[in-house]
This record gives C-alpha cells, sequence and structure tokens, in this order.
C-alpha cells in the first residue's frame, strides 16, 4: 500500500511545488521587439506558446528608420490587424521630445525611454551600451552624472516606463553594487514614484538588482517586465519571474497600458 501511495504523492508535491513557483497572474513582456529573424507572425507564435503577452516596441529617435512625425501613421497601421499586441514607442536619445509631437506620441498605447543615451559635461555623446562610444574619465563622477541625468529624465521627460533600467556600461557592470549605492537608488526611485513612471524588470540585463527592486517597491513604484531582445533568441522572463518571488510581486505592482484605437 505505501509502495502505491508513493508516486501519487510524489506527484502531489510536485503540482504544489509548480503551482507555487509561478505568479498567479499573466505576464506581459512589454519591450519586445521585432529584430533578427523574428517577424510578427512569429511573435503571434511566441507569445502563444509561453502564455505571455507582449508589447512590441519601435525605435523613435534621430538616426533610426523612424524619425519624424510624417511615419507615425504607417507604423501604427503596420499593428492594425494585431490586436493582441500593445504597441510601444521606444524613445531614443535625449533629443526625441523635440523631434516627435505630442500627437505622435499619443497614437501609442505607451512611450519609454532609458538612460543609455546622453551628452557629458565635455559635450561628448555617450551611448553607453557601446564601449567605443562611452567616455569615463572617473567613474565616481560619471556615476554620479548618469544618475543626475536620469532623475532629469524622469522629471522633464514625457515617459510611462524607464527601461533598461540601471544599466551601466560594460568596464563597470561587475562592480553593479559598489555604483548603485542605496542614496543613488532612492534618487531614481523618488523621482520615478514622483512622476508616476514605471520600472522596468529587464530579463536579458537582469537589471535593476533585487535590492532596487525592493526598495522601489516599498516606495510604491510599478514595475514592467520588459527584454529588449536582439533577435528572435529570447523566451520566458526568467529574471522577472524570480523577481517577482523574491520581492513578493504581486499584480498590483504591475503598470499595463491601455490598447488605443489604431485607425
Amino acid at each position: 500500500m505505501k509502495k502505491q501511495l508513493f508516486p501519487v504523492i510524489a506527484l502531489a508535491v510536485l503540482f504544489l511545488f509548480s503551482c507555487t513557483s509561478k505568479p498567479q497572474f499573466k505576464i506581459t513582456d512589454l519591450h519586445v521587439h521585432l529584430k533578427g529573424k523574428l517577424t510578427i507572425d512569429d511573435a503571434v507564435a511566441k507569445s502563444k506558446a509561453e502564455n505571455i503577452d507582449y508589447g512590441i516596441a519601435v525605435n523613435c529617435g534621430i538616426g533610426f528608420p523612424v524619425h519624424n512625425d510624417n511615419q507615425i501613421d504607417s507604423v501604427v497601421a503596420l499593428f492594425k490587424n494585431y490586436p493582441q499586441f500593445y504597441l510601444a514607442m521606444q524613445a531614443e536619445g535625449r533629443e526625441w521630445v523635440n523631434t516627435f509631437s505630442k500627437e505622435s506620441m499619443a497614437k501609442f498605447d505607451y512611450v519609454f525611454t532609458d538612460c543609455m543615451t546622453f551628452t557629458d559635461e565635455k559635450g561628448r555623446r555617450n551611448r553607453i551600451w557601446m564601449p567605443n562610444e562611452t567616455w569615463i574619465d572617473d567613474e565616481e563622477q560619471f556615476m554620479d552624472y548618469l544618475v543626475n541625468t536620469l532623475v532629469k529624465i524622469l522629471n522633464t521627460e514625457p515617459i510611462d516606463v524607464y527601461v533598461n533600467s540601471t544599466f551601466l556600461p560594460t568596464q563597470m557592470q561587475n562592480r553593479y553594487d559598489i555604483f548603485w549605492t542605496p542614496e543613488r537608488m532612492d534618487k531614481v526611485i523618488s523621482a520615478a514614484k514622483a512622476n508616476n513612471i514605471a520600472i522596468e524588470i529587464n530579463n536579458r540585463y537582469k537589471i535593476p538588482s533585487e535590492a532596487f527592486i525592493k526598495r522601489a517597491h516599498k516606495a510604491g513604484v510599478k514595475f514592467t517586465v520588459g527584454t529588449n531582445n536582439a533577435d528572435e533568441n529570447f523566451s520566458g522572463a526568467a529574471y522577472a519571474l524570480e523577481m517577482i518571488k523574491k520581492c513578493g510581486l504581486d499584480e498590483n505592482d504591475f503598470y499595463l497600458p491601455v490598447k488605443k484605437e489604431r485607425i
């Protein structure tokens, strides 16, 4: 009898573990790009297969394919037959605010940006995901300038979500906890909260840290899940799921945009 019960008990334990290891709400990845070999129809299939809703992000800014108001309507029209997706404007560079009108921004379901492109105090344009376009004379001074720039972005740019959150240049990434001090975290968190801006939990870069997320959660900041995929090779939102569990997040802690009618 005991031998017969063992498989039943084992299956019950496995079932309970699988239930407690998954969030009790559906995940939405609001930072997906149609890049590499990922077509929009591939995204439909991938979203269904993984039971994760997607927000498709379009890069908009100087030096990108979409760089003026006249191109926005054709972009929105592409998604008319794909109502299952949210549609995002990814605002590139700091000049995007003067490049696109409020009317164009409003045609997207939500707008997001990051602090990966900025001009430093010496007039040098930094793109900090590219080592040869990142200028660091003094790491602490660079970090202070980065945080102050980010706070300015959160206070002045009309965005819904701050993405690639707390990203650092390659040469600084292995010392994340040294550079992202509690004081620097709180500056960013306070600005996000004051301006009702959600902070992305990024699966690709595995940022922000657990410590940052817990501080932001305590402050009442909303979150999003995002990946910022470079190609078709992404899946599962593993880092976000890990942080949801570790930080005790629930559905009410996440921002979801409202889908707009696409004419």
